[in-house]
């Protein structure tokens, strides 16, 4: 499995950044391989990461291959002050089942310890 990680600082977001990350957001829930997300913003840095997570990284490359991710890194400085994206394998996961987790069912069952 595998993470990618896109840590921005916000700027000004118009319509058309809107439709765009919306479509992005779904293209990428609809490739096999896509197994959920999560989003974090520091209160302090004002910074928001989006974690996907992704079974192969073949499912990972699609998304990054498709045009309108391309177009949408390509102008991303009308939108953002600044981004990191990092992208990990994932060794291993686990918790106690208390709190809903992308990889906490199936997906991570074999990946657990």
């Amino acid at each position: 499995m595998y993470t990618s990680t896109f840590t921005f600082a916000k700027g000004e977001f118009d319509d058309e950044f809107h439709a765009l990350d919306n479509f992005i957001a779904q293209l990428a829930k609809s490739i096999p391989g896509y197994l959920g997300e999560e989003t974090w913003e520091n209160p302090a840095t004002g910074l928001v990461s989006n974690v996907y997570y992704w079974k192969t990284m073949e499912a990972l490359q699609e998304l990054i291959g498709h045009p309108a991710h391309i177009a949408a890194k390509q102008r991303q400085a009308l939108w953002l002050k600044g981004y990191q994206v990092v992208i990990a394998q994932v060794l291993r996961c686990y918790g106690d089942g208390g709190i809903a987790h992308p990889l906490a069912e199936g997906a991570a069952a074999s990946h657990s310890s």
